[in-house]
């Protein structure tokens, strides 16, 4: 095992968190968050004024974080300590607008705030996407600039043959009443910059769930953990079902509208339960790029098991108004030096302004 191990922390001796370290760094830049909120919803269908403008459609549940026996020796956040956590989760669906196709082949998102002792929260924001497609913020301006809504054109066999070919990944055919579609445009940025070609790719793979509770999720971004003795490490966060992972037919004629009501017929007879796996980074693993997955001969250490108990009754608050940034961490885990992550920062903060979600705040009311 070669794996990064750095002992000096960086964290202040009055514990403030690192997220609110970077915001006084001059990381985020209001103007720049706004015009990538402003691009975002420049390229969606039907942007819906007061929702978030992508994972717009969602649904929020609430259980119980308890942390694994080793966990405590990798990392002192608070929830890693062994003792139950409450959580709040919002499953969605990575599409904006009002419209939903539970049955379309789409990125699906899995926000999980952890509620701490001292009434503070620690977030993990988590997709079915692996890996993302630009690795800084002028790539992804770039990116938008290509992958804009155009009318959908069904490609013909021989055309799709021609691009296997190629080794290409060829147009999916429309879905009923699909009319527009950007996949064209993601593709044809793929083609043009390699480093997009493997999230960009999985996303026109990536399938429909049969469950929210059936779908693997992955926090794309490095994030750095200070274990009790000082030694820092950098690692990776994904969610694990522990019921399996399970697409629907991708031949048969997808669903308009099912996973809510899955879910809630789940929760009802048992509850649904992931696992948290952290990988742990090695000399020569890319820390700052999120294109760039990490070997799978990786150390992976289970952090604890999510047990989701209930659909929330009160949706508003337990899903709509909270406003989850991968930046919110607890004492003991900083975000790495990822640009994309550090963009998201000021990006979610200027949505949530947008819609009127809880604000970015380090008080016990932050997470009421």
């Amino acid at each position: 095992m070669n794996s990064i191990d750095n002992a000096k922390s960086t964290e202040r001796p009055d514990g403030t968190p690192s997220a609110v370290r970077a915001m006084e760094r001059g990381m985020v830049d209001p103007s720049e968050a706004k015009r990538l909120v402003e691009v975002i919803i420049k390229n969606l269908p039907a942007p819906v004024p007061g929702q978030r403008p992508v994972h717009t459609l969602g649904i929020g549940v609430t259980g119980k974080f308890v942390a694994s026996n080793v966990a405590r020796t990798y990392c002192t956040a608070e929830h890693f300590n062994g003792k139950p956590v409450d959580v709040s989760v919002r499953f969605s669906n990575g599409l904006g607008g009002p419209e939903r196709h539970d049955g379309w082949s789409d990125v699906r998102g899995m926000a999980t705030r952890f509620h701490l002792s001292d009434g503070t929260a620690s977030d993990l924001i988590a997709t079915t996407l692996a890996e993302f497609f630009v690795r800084n913020v002028e790539e992804f301006f770039g990116f938008s600039e290509v992958a804009t809504l155009a009318p959908y054109q069904r490609e013909t066999w021989w055309r799709k043959l021609g691009d296997l070919l190629q080794l290409k990944v060829p147009r999916r055919n429309p879905y009923p009443s699909e009319t527009k579609s950007v996949d064209a445009g993601a593709l044809h940025y793929a083609d043009q910059h390699r480093f997009a070609q493997l999230g960009i790719f999985q996303v026109g793979l990536i399938g429909a769930p049969v469950s929210y509770a059936r779908a693997a999720y992955h926090a794309v971004h490095t994030f750095w953990v200070t274990a009790p003795n000082g030694v820092r490490r950098p690692v990776r966060f994904s969610w694990q079902p522990v019921a399996g992972v399970c697409n629907t037919d991708p031949l048969a004629a997808p669903r308009d509208d099912y996973l809510r009501a899955e879910l809630r017929d789940r929760l009802r007879r048992w509850p649904a339960r992931f696992m948290l796996m952290m990988t742990i980074g090695e000399s020569g693993d890319e820390l700052n790029d999120p294109t760039k997955p990490w070997p799978g001969t990786r150390i992976r250490i289970a952090m604890g098991t999510l047990t989701l108990i209930k659909v929330a009754e009160d949706q508003e608050k337990a899903g709509e108004r909270i406003s989850f940034n991968p930046n919110r961490l607890a004492p003991g885990i900083e975000p790495s030096e990822d640009p994309i992550l550090k963009a998201r920062l000021g990006a979610y903060e200027a949505s949530r302004e947008m819609r009127g979600g809880c604000p970015f705040k380090w008080r016990p009311d932050d997470a009421k």
